[in-house]
């Protein structure tokens, strides 16, 4: 068997290099065309809150501190870092509007406004999981005049002012007596409301979102009762 000679072992690796460049190329174009006729993954759109869904906001109580030398019923100072239980805004930033409820227990929950404070009222175990209506021990509205505390069940309310509040609403401003909420409406509109005259049907006219299954207690516990 003769041996290859020099120009025939270069002719073949030529051929070779040929083979495998055309190989390559094969391949390289088959996978480009599989790339561009395969199905795209489609980009998954974030999911809208749709009506009726609950969101679900962390706001923790502020326990009782004794060594502030008050009495577990008075009303308090507002917390910076205090959520609504209701929103989710931070009523320190609107003190204005503040409102708070006291528990027996010693807790307190604050709200960014008087109409948060009465839809809490209306549910307080789907706001505050565990907590019941009854177990309330003192409610507390901002006078809107002075920004004193007042006893919510006494205080007196405007419904339907053009005077906007932190949810850009109406949002029941407070006042001691009737007398100082008759002159508010006379620069901002609105009608005077007592605590009792306040029901879930006057509360989903500034709040639609108001749930369904508002609740159905006597206002003798302080908790707004379905009209």
């Amino acid at each position: 068997m003769s041996t290859p000679t020099r120009p025939q072992r270069a002719s073949t690796r030529t051929t070779t290099r040929r083979r495998v460049a055309l190989a390559a190329l094969l391949l390289g174009t088959t996978g480009l065309v599989a790339w561009r006729w395969s199905p795209q993954p489609q980009a998954v759109k974030p999911r809208t809150m749709e009506a009726g869904d609950d969101v679900c906001i962390v706001a923790p109580p502020t326990p009782y501190d004794p060594t502030l030398g008050q009495p577990l019923t008075a009303p308090r100072a507002v917390p910076t870092d205090a959520r609504c239980p209701v929103c989710g805004m931070y009523p320190a930033r609107a003190l204005a509007w503040a409102a708070q409820v006291i528990f027996a227990d010693g807790d307190a929950y604050f709200f960014d406004s008087p109409l948060s404070l009465m839809m809490y009222l209306g549910n307080v175990d789907h706001y505050t999981r565990g907590r019941r209506p009854d177990d309330i021990v003192a409610r507390y509205v901002s006078d809107t005049t002075t920004g004193r505390w007042l006893d919510a069940l006494q205080a007196v309310y405007v419904a339907g002012s053009s005077f906007m509040g932190p949810m850009r609403a109406g949002n029941l401003p407070a006042f001691a007596d009737g007398v100082a909420a008759l002159h508010f409406t006379q620069q901002h509109g609105g009608t005077p409301r007592v605590f009792n005259e306040i029901d879930a049907a006057l509360l989903r006219s500034m709040a639609p979102t108001l749930r369904p299954d508002h609740g159905t207690h006597t206002s003798k516990t302080g908790v707004i009762s379905v009209a």
